[in-house]
């Protein structure tokens, strides 16, 4: 169950960085809002996630779930480049979260 909290903190990493994006500096009420709503509900489940996981792990995975995810929809939602080595960073940071969650129990 600590797996599954900690991937929804990563989700909502993910969407607190895009909404950034979409707040303009925080000028746009509505985006800001959003995003402070998920920054909050993302540590938050993180702390859920910390009372069962370790330290390094639960936090390596979790800023790794938010990079790949800002990774994906910045390539997506705002045309960022999509290059061979950009591609090979993303696998890397995928099968170190992977490593991670193998060898923890």
């Amino acid at each position: 169950m600590h797996w599954i909290i900690l991937l929804i903190a990563g989700l909502f990493e993910i969407s607190w960085a895009v909404g950034l994006k979409y707040s303009h500096g925080f000028t746009q009420l509505i985006p800001s809002v959003i995003t402070i709503v998920c920054m909050i509900a993302s540590f938050y489940f993180l702390a859920l996630a910390l009372k069962s996981l370790p330290l390094g792990t639960a936090y390596a995975i979790w800023t790794g779930i938010g990079t790949l995810g800002t990774v994906i929809f910045g390539i997506i939602l705002f045309k960022e480049p999509v290059t061979a080595v950009r591609l090979l960073c993303i696998l890397l940071i995928l099968s170190g979260i992977t490593g991670l969650k193998l060898i923890t129990h």
